[in-house]
């Protein structure tokens, strides 16, 4: 019977200790974008003027377990679940089966690349200073309108008779084409040609080329981000806002603790992000008093607000600005847009 016991015991100690699968969040640090990180400004420019700024506009992070993230096992599953301030959720819901730890670091690593330019792009384009961009492409889908007629590293420089600025330029030349051949002129290594794809509906019903595209820009002055062992898009928001406040005179905060997250486009337009509920907790725990939510997580602020913490929802980098200064200001924070 003792040993029976003990062979019970055992094989469940095991069983605890064993991969679960599941992936938890919870509450990460959060690093100040006007501030210093290990002795050195979090946001550094150089080619243009800066200027002295207080307070705090803190970008918010998640501490993510299981997966491709690293192993989890039941006790920590199951610790998640007793904690409010945790979630639990299965990994098949949040990543591919064979998606390796490899492959994730990766993709977080280029989405954090493409989110401080982008930040950058934003930032330049509030302040109303003009900068260059281009569209490339990265990647041509097999068995689309663009395979054959499309290679990696084309420039497009006109679509369907439009100038390409951004994407947008393209979106509307394939939509307003609706399906009739499409001229492209594009550029690669220096040569010139044009090419006639003929747009096909994707799987939603919108009419595509079959490529992916990535932005390049040339910014009048450097601007360099220094922040380790951090990845994904959703720091956008608050490094546009870091870059504004450290190119323009003045506090923008007013010496404020202000907390936020959010992916940002070029055009200012914020997008939704994952774990906001860990994320308004770790601003709170770390004394910010107002935090700005994207627009289109509101229904995951609900009823996930600390106590203490005042949250502003925010669809655009304009309205991200206006709430800063009216925070700053000492103004009604009750005549932003919330969540609810």
């Amino acid at each position: 019977m003792g040993v029976s016991v003990t062979v019970a015991v055992l094989c469940g100690a095991l069983a605890l200790a064993l991969p679960a699968p599941f992936v938890t969040e919870a509450p990460g640090p959060t690093f100040n974008t006007v501030g210093s990180v290990d002795g050195r400004r979090l946001i550094s420019v150089d080619g243009r003027p800066t200027y002295p700024t207080t307070g705090d506009l803190d970008l918010t992070t998640v501490y993510v377990k299981g997966g491709p993230n690293g192993p989890l096992n039941a006790v920590d599953a199951f610790g998640a679940w007793l904690d409010p301030t945790r979630s639990v959720a299965p990994t098949e819901l949040l990543y591919p089966p064979d998606l390796t730890t490899q492959e994730l670091e990766q993709s977080n690593t280029v989405a954090m690349t493409n989110s401080q330019q982008d930040a950058i792009a934003a930032a330049l384009t509030y302040e109303k200073i003009p900068f260059t961009r281009t569209l490339t492409v990265a990647r041509v889908v097999d068995g689309t309108p663009a395979s054959g007629r499309l290679r990696d590293g084309d420039v497009l420089e006109k679509v369907g008779g439009r100038t390409v600025n951004g994407i947008d330029d393209v979106r509307g030349a394939v939509a307003d084409a609706a399906g009739k051949p499409l001229r492209l002129q594009v550029r690669n290594a220096g040569a010139n040609r044009t090419v006639s794809i003929t747009p096909a509906r994707g799987q939603g019903g919108s009419w595509q080329l079959g490529v992916a595209l990535a932005a390049t820009y040339r910014f009048p002055f450097a601007v360099s981000i220094g922040l380790d062992n951090v990845g994904g898009p959703s720091a956008g928001m608050m490094f546009a806002l870091g870059i504004i406040d450290t190119i323009t005179p003045g506090a923008l905060t007013g010496g404020k603790h202000i907390a936020g997250t959010g992916t940002i486009s070029a055009d200012g337009t914020v997008g939704p992000i994952g774990g906001i509920a860990q994320k308004m907790q770790g601003a709170r725990d770390e004394g910010a008093g107002l935090f700005l939510a994207p627009g289109a997580n509101c229904s995951d602020v609900v009823g996930h607000v600390p106590g203490g913490l005042t949250v502003v929802r925010v669809d655009t980098l304009d309205g991200a600005v206006r709430a800063v200064r009216t925070a700053a200001s000492g103004g009604d924070l009750g005549a932003l847009p919330r969540c609810g």
